[in-house]
Parts: C-alpha cells; sequence; structure tokens
C-alpha cells in the first residue's frame, strides 16, 4: 500500500477529553475518530489491527472445533423476559418497540439467543457437545463511556458458546477455551493475567477474567507473585495482617458524642486495628449485623453473596430495633444475625455498647456474640496472600476477555433439552466465553508506547514494514519500490510513504503509528551502498545491502 492511497489523518494534538494513552494515540495516529459518546469510526489503519486481531481468534476459535455463525443484534424481549435478565437489568440495555408495538432490545450479549437456538435443533445427546461462535456487534448503554475505545456503547465481541450433556463436558469446554484464550493473547503480544472473577449479571457458577495490566484500567486485580494467586479485587481474599489484640475485662467506656473508629481511636488512644466497626444492614430478612476489625472496608458484594441485596439500616429503623444511634451499635446483646469477617475469631476489641455515648472494651467472639464467618473485606495491598500467605499486590488492568460456566442457568427457562442414552429429558449445560478486539488493540497501545508514539506488537500491527524514502530523487524511489515488490511477494503487509514530505514529517509520522519496522532510504546511503533497517520497539538501526533485504528475519 503506498501512503499516498490510504487514508491516515494524523494529528499533532487532540482534545484534554482523550486521557488514555491509548485513547490519544490511537487519535492521533488516524487508526479512530469519535462520532459521539461511547461511539468510534475505524478508519483504515484501525481496521487493519482489528482485522489482524480477529484472524487470530477465529484461527484459534477454530482449532478447538468451535463453529462460526452469525446472530441478529436485534432480540426479542420474550427471550430476555424468560430469563429474567429483561427485568434484571436497567439502564445499561437499549430497549425499543418495533412498529407493531412488539418489545425489543439491542443485545449486550447473546446467552439467550444461542440458548433459544439450541431448544430448537438440539435433540439428541448425540449431537453434543457443540461450540458455537460469532464475532458480532454489541450495544450497551454506558453510564460513563471513557477511555477511548475500552469503554464504548456500541463494540464488536468474538464471543462463543459450548453446549454439553454434563458437568465433565462443561469442564472440557471450559479448559479448551481457557487454553486457547492464552494463545490468543500470547499471540496478539499483550502481558495478562487469568484472574477468579465474579459472574455478575451472567450468572452461572465458575468465572475468570483475563486481565491486562494497565494504569488506564478500570479493574483492580489483587496479585500474588510467589504462587500465581490472582482475582479481581470484586471476588478477591486476603489476610490480613496480625496484630496485638487487646486483652481486657468486659468494661464501658465514656465516649460522648465519638460515633465513628476513627473518632473513638483518637479518643481512647488505641490504633483502629483494636476495633470492630459494626455495621447495620437491611436486608430483605430485616436487620442485619455486619463485623470488621476497625482498618477493614466492607466488601458489598461479597456480604450481597451471602444476605442477597442490602441498604444501609436507616437511623430510624437502628433506634427501634437497637434502642441506640448509629456509632454506638456493638455486636452483643441483642440476637440479630451476625456475619463477621474471619480475623475477628481471635483477641478482644473495642466496639459500640449499644448505649448513646458508650463503647465497651474487651468484646470477644463466641464469648459476647456468636458470628457467621464470611470474608467479606476488601483486600489491602501487602495483606497475606490466601493461599500461600506471601504479601499481594494491587495492580490496574483491562479487563480484555472473560469466560464462564453458566451450567443450567439458560438452557431451563428457554427449554433448551436433549434426550439422554436412555431416553431421558435432561438439561443442555452451557459455557460462555468472550473477548473484546478493542480491548486487545487499546491495551496493546497502553503496554506499549514512547514519547513518539504507539509500539505495535508484529502480530497486530496495521503493516509490517514501513518504507521511507527520504528524497524524491528516481533512484531513491526506484530503490524502494523495488524492495516494496520484494516484500509483498514474500508476503508481507507493506506501507511505502512516497509523500513529497520532509524527512522530518515521515519520521515522525512512522513513529507515531508504530509500524514495526522502517526502512530507511537515503541517497547518500545508497551511493555508499546501504540502507538502513529500524526497529520501531528498539530504535536499534541496522545497515543492509539494497538486495539483501528480503534475507532479513522480519
Amino acid at each position: 500500500m503506498f501512503y499516498s492511497k490510504i487514508f491516515i489523518p494524523t494529528l499533532r494534538e487532540v482534545g484534554q477529553e482523550a486521557e488514555a494513552i491509548s485513547h490519544r494515540l490511537l487519535l492521533k495516529g488516524g487508526f479512530i475518530r469519535q462520532l459521539a459518546s461511547g461511539l468510534y469510526i475505524y478508519l483504515p489503519l484501525g481496521w487493519r489491527v482489528m482485522q489482524r486481531i480477529i484472524k487470530i481468534l477465529r484461527e484459534e476459535m477454530d482449532a478447538i472445533g468451535a463453529q462460526e455463525i452469525t446472530c441478529p443484534v436485534l432480540h426479542p424481549a420474550e427471550l430476555w423476559e424468560a430469563t429474567g435478565r429483561w427485568y434484571e437489568i436497567k439502564d445499561e440495555m437499549f430497549r425499543l418497540k418495533d412498529r407493531g408495538g412488539r418489545n425489543m432490545c439491542l443485545g449486550m450479549t447473546h446467552e439467550e439467543v444461542m440458548a433459544w437456538l439450541a431448544s430448537k435443533e438440539i435433540r439428541s445427546y448425540r449431537e453434543l457437545p457443540q461450540i458455537w461462535y460469532q464475532i458480532q456487534t454489541k450495544l450497551r448503554d454506558e453510564a460513563r463511556p471513557k477511555a477511548g475505545i475500552m469503554r464504548t456503547r456500541e463494540f464488536i465481541m468474538k464471543d462463543s458458546y459450548s453446549f454439553d450433556m454434563d458437568e465433565e463436558g462443561l469442564n472440557h469446554s471450559y479448559e479448551i477455551h481457557r487454553k486457547a484464550y492464552h494463545r490468543i493473547f500470547e499471540r496478539c503480544g499483550l502481558k495478562f493475567y487469568e484472574v477468579e472473577s465474579d459472574p455478575g449479571m451472567m450468572g452461572g457458577g465458575q468465572s475468570h477474567e483475563f486481565m491486562a495490566p494497565s494504569t488506564a484500567g478500570e479493574d483492580e486485580i489483587v496479585i500474588c507473585d510467589r504462587c500465581g494467586y490472582a482475582a479481581n479485587m470484586e471476588v478477591a481474599d486476603s489476610i490480613p495482617h496480625e496484630t496485638i489484640k487487646e486483652e481486657s475485662n468486659l468494661e464501658e467506656v465514656h465516649t460522648p458524642d465519638k460515633r465513628t473508629v476513627e473518632e473513638v481511636s483518637r479518643f481512647l488512644g488505641v490504633p483502629r486495628e483494636g476495633f470492630i466497626k459494626t455495621l447495620a444492614i437491611m436486608a430483605s430478612e430485616g436487620l442485619v449485623i455486619a463485623l470488621l476489625r476497625g482498618d477493614q472496608q466492607l466488601h458489598e458484594k461479597k456480604l450481597q453473596k451471602i444476605i442477597g441485596p442490602f441498604r444501609q439500616a436507616l437511623k430510624e429503623e437502628i433506634i427501634e430495633r437497637l434502642g441506640t444511634e448509629p456509632g454506638f451499635i456493638g455486636p452483643h446483646g441483642h440476637g440479630l444475625r451476625i456475619i463477621a469477617d474471619p480475623v475477628l475469631q481471635k483477641g478482644s476489641y473495642i466496639s459500640g455498647a449499644n448505649k448513646k455515648d458508650y463503647h465497651i472494651r474487651g468484646l470477644k467472639a463466641g464469648v459476647h456474640f456468636k458470628p457467621e464467618w464470611y470474608s467479606i473485606h476488601i483486600a489491602k495491598e501487602g495483606e497475606g496472600c490466601p493461599k500461600c500467605n506471601s504479601p499481594l499486590r494491587i495492580e490496574k488492568a483491562i479487563e480484555i476477555g472473560n469466560i464462564f460456566k453458566l451450567g443450567t442457568k439458560y438452557s431451563i427457562p428457554l427449554k433448551a433439552f436433549y434426550l439422554d442414552s436412555s431416553g431421558q429429558q435432561r438439561p443442555i449445560i452451557m459455557g460462555s466465553y468472550g473477548i473484546g478486539p478493542a480491548r486487545i488493540m487499546a491495551a496493546a497501545v497502553e503496554q506499549a508506547n514512547d514519547a513518539d508514539g504507539i509500539i505495535w506488537p508484529k502480530s497486530i500491527a496495521p503493516f509490517d514494514i514501513e518504507i521511507l524514502p527520504l528524497s524524491p530523487g528516481n533512484v531513491v524511489m526506484e530503490t524502494a519500490k523495488k524492495i516494496y515488490n520484494s516484500l509483498i511477494e514474500r508476503g508481507f503487509d507493506v506501507l511505502l510513504d512516497d509523500r513529497d514530505e520532509r524527512p522530518g514529517v515521515k519520521f515522525k509520522d512512522a513513529d507515531l503509528i508504530g509500524i514495526p519496522y522502517q526502512i530507511i532510504i537515503g541517497e547518500r546511503g545508497l551511493k555508499e551502498g546501504y540502507i538502513e533497517l529500524k526497529e520501531r520497539r528498539t530504535k536499534a538501526i541496522t545497515k543492509l545491502s539494497p538486495d539483501s533485504v528480503h534475507r532479513y528475519g522480519f
């Protein structure tokens, strides 16, 4: 491809709203343009990158026996009503009515559609297992689209779905997808982690996410470098630091107008670790007490898994049930259900005395209150790994893929059943597996860039090689075209910068768009019998004779 024939509208500056490095560089390099909030146009360079990523996705999906299909973006509401997600998903879903008044939605994902298809087509165990995949447009009405193509309202996704007879089959499908995802991200040149995750709106059982570390990432992942434990902050566990626990007899202490752990800690001169943080929670079953050590924060999603949806109890509800005000609640003497973090199992603590303006020393779990033990704290950097107790670290990351064991969450409500070998009807066991090609693209830029621009991994770069003739002379351009043709014949994608521009402009644009190799051809070098090969990643320059380029191992 000649530079003069391809649309590459590079920019020298972009607006302040482009905060993520990938957003800024993809705009400056002429890869994307924004149509509206969360809506992007992929220009020729950007679409070439996307197509290379999609090619890798197809190759790896085909390699595990997955079969490509394509489904509509527009879905009838009754499929989503059958699974309950029509009601569970709120503003993120684009909803509309067709001209006949029928409720419809734009697909955020395709579990319902795929389960419906299986219900119509699969009858016997002889037709299982199946893996179907598509590379399709999805739409989600994001509240705050941001970071360029990382969080958008319209996006392309590779989503695949496995259909098996039993859990053993699902485990196999899950494992081959997991390994395929490792190959995909490795081939795309990304650093990534496979982490435990929360299934969220997808439902089902086990799930993992694939995370590319980046300071622009919206997620936080908790990592142990010793044993390899890795989890999304949403499900991460940790072993809090041991502290010297105060041992004292039960004793009330006057703490006038001191309600928070911080206030009482300063008033009594006792570290926060010596306190029980007592939270009054209103769940469907009524008032519930959640207990944390004073230096911990409540992980709301963990608690929700235990007691269901909840909210903070109102002051009036606390006074009516406990006879005291918020800030003076204790875990003892009221008979409420108590959920406590395991770190409180040893030692004695200070907490509210269930009496206004008073706290109490010497509270011990199992003696003065009997809780249910669940990890409900947010993991912190430096705390112990739950598997090996080595220090944990926390890193920001971009979610680039996920895998879910759905089980029968979708097959039962959509009546996707099969007859087993004995003629018994059984629900198909499903799995769901997604990858965002645009997120791979953004993550690659976030992980590999410098002050001059993007540094693409070879496998997903828009071109393999860029040729930069530095003068319009006939000898220089003829040499450039000869090298161009020889590389094309070898199967490389090559960009020849044939523009009538100063060398400085060509160098600046070449570094900005980040093609892995630059072949630099100048008059003086040709007179001395060489051209220069520059590797974009290392900036290393190798001198070669023009006739030897075709033998170089790109």
